[in-house]
């Protein structure tokens, strides 16, 4: 009965939360805070609808004050049941998230006013630095910052990090939203950044689109963001703008991360019963070289369904199809109902397509399995013949697993995740179509032909205190001798030196160990001091010899209103 009377209220305030906060909002900017609070909430709670069928991200502002609202009123309700009481630290992470995205919030605001604002006008709430709140318009203006300045062992070179812009967003009447995010960056990361930038042949700073050089060995960009939201009906918001998304529940994505530079697109997203439908269209750059002329274009469309099969298990589908034609667009990809393989078919499979499937299930209020499968083809015969390497098995397999609160410490988080990626994974034919943007990975960072393993450990002692470490082992098979052995995705795969015998780590091996730790502090909202460690250790295994190469990096970084720049490949 007791818990009969749990579910009834819990159902009961989500019933009304749902109906009190209906309109177009933006989306939490890429590397948010509260992204792991959510997380861990979605665990913690482990049957909400709306967190269990997020797998597309970022996250819309106003479901994720809906459901810290449903979580706050759950601890209020509930204050001595060890599955709804949260920890003074995650309290402060849900009034943090709340005070962030105040324009969706339904009860007091009163605890997100400033003191002391100055002039009266200028951080009037602690999140803010400018904000209108209005009947018909919500404003908010923040400076956007990042100032990293590293020491790395064996470089002469200063490495260093300059960022500096702002971000603002807005509702108009309920009916129109806008956001907007610009930085201006010098960068000059560790050596194996700099290598990073011209490793494939085509030049490109890992997540930014153009760029110019600095300084002879740095670099100089804009990193520029900016979408207009606004509903078609109820049930359905539409995203048109610049920017990154995110498919999966890991540290990576087979299917799409957040790792290249950003892209236009529109994206219609539709939430209803126990389901969530993702449709993107994006138009891209094709692999170029640096200077001023007209780049290449080329166009996606990706298709996800995520579907909450049971209270605590998602399962996802995946379609994508990457094609550019010199004459026309193809048109029968906007078809937003029709499964893209077929589609290309009948065109004559000219374009690139990749499927694939994804899970997370909750288990306990605790742990979180979670998992994703790419197929680029699939045929029967060759993958029941598996070990004999197939040219053409290209597929990719992540595994991970989340365990919140370690041995019931109370925010010691615990991640592991396994990456499996085949060779030529993400190539095609050509040079046009194959899974990249800025030549950049629209995956994987690796790109292809590599296993990787990943473990992560976050702990949040105090409010505004956060310790991580990481630690990231992958071997990958790279070209040897200017053969194309599957791991450079920009590669025409008919150039591969034969049909059977790749697996992965075919070529010429390179062992990877990338281990970092850090320790941030937040002083004031949404001002962030770190301090990181970051040791590399990088081994290739040539025909006739060996090189490795270590280093170690330590920065010290102030944060406002932004990511944390990190180089995790």
């Amino acid at each position: 009965m007791t818990q009969f009377i749990k579910t009834l209220v819990s159902h009961f305030i989500f019933f009304l939360l749902a109906f009190s906060c209906f309109g177009q909002s933006s989306y939490l900017p890429q590397g948010d805070k509260s992204e792991h609070f959510l997380d861990r909430l979605e665990i913690l709670l482990q049957t909400n609808p709306d967190l269990n069928v997020m797998t597309p991200k970022p996250f819309s502002r106003q479901m994720a004050v809906g459901v810290a609202e449903l979580a706050d009123s759950l601890h209020r309700f509930f204050p001595y049941d060890a599955l709804y009481n949260l920890s003074k630290v995650d309290q402060h992470n849900l009034h943090s998230l709340l005070m962030n995205n105040t324009e969706w919030v339904t009860g007091s605001k009163e605890s997100f006013k400033s003191k002391h604002p100055l002039w009266n006008t200028i951080y009037k709430t602690k999140a803010n630095f400018f904000e209108v709140n209005e009947k018909d318009f919500f404003l908010a203006l923040n400076p956007v910052l990042q100032q990293n300045q590293s020491i790395e062992t064996g470089n002469s070179e200063r490495v260093f990090l300059n960022s500096k812009g702002f971000t603002m967003r807005g509702i108009i009447a309920n009916k129109l939203g806008f956001s907007t995010y610009l930085t201006d960056n010098q960068e000059r990361g560790p050596g194996y950044f700099q290598d990073r930038v011209y490793a494939s042949g085509y030049p490109a700073v890992p997540g930014a689109g153009y760029f110019k050089h600095f300084k002879e060995t740095a670099f100089d960009y804009f990193d520029a963001r900016g979408s207009i939201y606004f509903g078609i009906w109820k049930y359905f918001q539409v995203q048109f703008g610049y920017d990154k998304n995110f498919i999966g529940n890991g540290y990576r994505s087979l299917l799409l991360s957040d790792y290249s530079a950003p892209y236009l697109f529109l994206r219609i997203n539709t939430r209803i019963w126990k389901i969530n439908y993702n449709i993107m269209y994006m138009e891209m750059i094709n692999q170029h070289l640096p200077g001023d002329y007209q780049y290449p274009k080329k166009y996606a469309a990706i298709h996800h369904l995520s579907f909450n099969a049971t209270k605590w298990l998602n399962l996802g589908l995946f379609d994508n199809v990457v094609f550019s034609r010199a004459d026309h667009f193809e048109f029968s990809y906007l078809n937003p109902v029709i499964f893209l393989v077929a589609a290309q078919q009948q065109n004559g499979s000219p374009d690139k397509v990749t499927v694939g499937l994804d899970f997370k299930a909750n288990i306990g209020h605790a742990t979180q399995f979670y998992g994703q499968l790419a197929i680029n083809e699939f045929v029967l015969h060759e993958v029941l013949h598996y070990s004999d390497g197939w040219w053409g098995n290209k597929q990719g397999l992540q595994l991970g697993f989340k365990y919140i609160n370690v041995f019931n410490i109370k925010n010691l988080d615990f991640q592991i995740e396994m990456n499996l990626v085949r060779p030529y994974v993400y190539t095609h034919n050509d040079t046009v179509s194959n899974y990249s943007h800025y030549n950049q990975p629209l995956a994987h960072p690796l790109g292809a032909n590599f296993r990787e393993f990943i473990t992560l450990l976050r702990y949040q002692p105090a409010p505004r205190w956060n310790v991580e470490a990481k630690v990231m082992y992958f071997k990958q098979g790279l070209d040897s001798a200017g053969v194309n052995f599957g791991s450079n995705i920009f590669l025409n795969y008919e150039t591969r030196p034969r049909d059977y015998g790749f697996h992965i780590g075919s070529g010429t091996p390179a062992n990877c160990v990338n281990a970092s730790a850090l320790v941030s502090w937040e002083p004031k909202e949404n001002v962030f001091l770190d301090f990181s460690v970051l040791f590399r250790n990088y081994i290739v295994h040539e025909v006739d010899q060996t090189s490795t190469t270590n280093s170690a990096t330590f920065t010290l970084g102030l944060r406002i209103n932004m990511f944390r720049r990190q180089y995790d490949y």
